[in-house]
């Protein structure tokens, strides 16, 4: 077999031209070209600086950054905004580290992100799971209800804060105005990971309907993950401050504990060019981009067996698509896809979740039709075929206190044990088990299907094993 590394798949990747819906937004060069930033490509090279005279210091920003961060505080109309070119995880970190005392409590959605977890770690504090509703159809997790929230700040009145996701992974947004409220009347911070919507501002301003935007619903700290969707590059962010709740000061000291010291200009400039298609054409690709995704949702609707993923909070730039009336599950649709050169963001049973971007153009969505009915128009319904097996849910698991003493075990063996680690299917990258929970024989039977179909999970090593609290003798 040819060995070539990163830098040769890249290129051979790209000169097949592929269609991108997954992250990141951009989806190529072309929006830039198009927009006048081929200079910047073409001299991207000579772009890759560090902090020579004037060009500012991400960690005390008096000039250039601090335009762009001024910026994008317009943009999103917070009272702060900060650059992040370590994700969003970064800005996540700091938050929870900003907002929650060592040993202190943080109510978090249990579908949160890995990251989310780490900073649990980090800050030495105790988690209070709320857990999100079920979508029974699709065998996902959907949104966090207020009703969820009340009963977690009851029963754990010392909590500093709350965070979760919204939108998820999937693109169902929990009611943020709603929580929030909850969330205020506590006394406490509501901390939005909006990693996969730092579009939904621009489509409120633009497209209205009911808003989903967390900036706009009363969040005290939002995470955007400018790259997911937007024209940044890839792990390039923001974190928007939306109230004077919060020490602006004291996140400040946490981000660059998180941040590189040697930040990249790349990212920044990326960054700063999203900037530039917002303020300059925002409503135009906004604009677009919405026709675009009523034009595929109208036309898959009449592709017969094929459906799409419906849902009253939705964002619909996730496109969920489900062909298992034909027998397909989601793993097969996906390698049906790529076959036809179009490469999506994830597979859950026989979901294949498209994420679109501002970069997405016509064709794309024309190209992602076509495929879609020639695979239909090779089968037959299969009315009587068996569902594929959906990923699991965030079940409630028994908790014990997180052990002292650890050791590695078989997979295999591992029912009934205290995990002390996480296990992560990625993506989506939301833990399956956390530290602390009981591990029980029907999630070991699905992390084993998961291995055997190939799929990634951190947390178990290359000889199969995991880690758990040491049983004494």
């Amino acid at each position: 077999m040819e060995k070539k590394g990163v830098c040769q798949f890249l290129l051979d990747h790209a000169a097949h031209e592929p269609i991108s819906f997954h992250m990141p937004g951009h989806k190529g060069a072309a929006i830039y070209r198009e927009n006048g930033y081929g200079r910047f490509l073409d001299q991207m090279m000579d772009c890759d600086i560090t902090e020579i005279p004037g060009a500012d210091n991400l960690f005390q920003t008096e000039g250039i950054i601090k335009e762009t961060m001024e910026r994008y505080r317009r943009l999103y109309g917070a009272e702060e905004s900060y650059l992040l070119i370590n994700g969003s995880s970064a800005g996540l970190i700091a938050a929870i580290l900003t907002c929650v005392p060592k040993g202190g409590e943080l109510i978090l959605a249990r579908n949160c992100h890995k990251s989310i977890f780490n900073a649990i770690s980090m800050a030495g504090a105790q988690p209070v799971y709320a857990y999100p509703e079920v979508i029974a159809d699709d065998g996902i997790s959907g949104e966090i209800t207020a009703d969820e929230i009340r009963c977690c700040l009851t029963a754990h009145p010392g909590c500093s804060a709350v965070i979760l996701p919204s939108p998820n992974y999937y693109g169902v947004c929990s009611d943020i105005k709603a929580i929030a409220q909850v969330v205020h009347d506590a006394g406490k911070l509501l901390i939005v990971d909006q990693a996969h919507g730092a579009h939904l501002k621009f489509f409120d301003k633009y497209i209205g309907g009911n808003a989903k935007a967390a900036e706009n619903l009363g969040a005290d700290i939002v995470i955007d993950s400018v790259h997911k969707t937007l024209a940044s590059y890839t792990q390039s962010a923001i974190v928007n401050l939306c109230s004077d709740k919060v020490d602006k000061y004291a996140f400040e000291d946490k981000l660059q504990l998180i941040e590189s010291t040697s930040p990249s200009y790349l990212l920044m400039a990326s960054l700063d060019i999203n900037a530039d298609l917002l303020e300059q054409k925002g409503e135009d690709l906004i604009r677009q981009w919405e026709e675009n995704l009523r034009f595929f949702y109208e036309k898959a609707a009449r592709i017969e067996g094929l459906r799409v993923m419906k849902h009253p909070l939705l964002d619909h730039t996730k496109i969920n698509l489900d062909m298992s009336a034909y027998g397909i599950d989601g793993l097969e649709l996906e390698a049906l896809l790529m076959e036809r050169n179009i490469f999506v963001e994830l597979v859950t049973g026989n979901i294949v979740m498209c994420m679109t971007g501002i970069g997405n153009k016509r064709c794309d969505f024309d190209r992602l039709l076509s495929a879609l009915r020639e695979i239909a128009s090779n089968r037959q319904i299969a009315i009587n075929s068996a569902p594929a097996k959906q990923r699991l849910t965030q079940k409630k698991l028994v908790q014990k206190p997180l052990p002292q003493q650890k050791e590695r075990i078989k997979l295999e063996k591992a029912a009934g044990r205290v995990s002390a680690s996480s296990i992560i299917p990625y993506p989506p990258g939301i833990p399956i088990i956390c530290p602390g929970e009981v591990i029980d024989q029907e999630i070991l039977t699905y992390v084993k299907d998961l291995r055997t179909k190939g799929e990634k999970v951190i947390g178990i090593d290359d000889l199969g094993r995991v880690v758990v609290g040491k049983e004494r003798r």
